[in-house]
């Protein structure tokens, strides 16, 4: 999954070297942490936020056969939480 995420993502950002992932497992969830440059946050996250909905629509229908849950976060380096932030869970159903 993690591969489809940073595949997205390096379609809109334009610091594609500074972009970092953490991947956390949980019992029945993955948590996926995208930590960018501040530059590369809006165009990540694209206008009210439509880029990370439809990733985390992505990541939901694509997760469909594993049965697991998916969390995506977007935050930038410096470690503060994006405006608009694109931790949703995503659930397979």
């Amino acid at each position: 999954m993690l591969d489809l995420i940073q595949y997205i993502v390096e379609h809109f950002a334009e610091n594609k070297d500074a972009v970092e992932y953490t991947v956390t497992e949980k019992e029945n969830s993955t948590e996926i942490t995208i930590w960018l440059e501040e530059s590369d946050m809006g165009k990540v996250i694209g206008k009210q936020g439509k880029i990370a909905k439809a990733m985390r629509t992505l990541v939901r229908c694509a997760s469909a056969k594993e049965g697991k849950k998916y969390n995506i976060e977007i935050k930038e380096k410096n470690g503060t939480a994006a405006k608009e932030s694109a931790a949703a869970d995503t659930d397979a159903e």
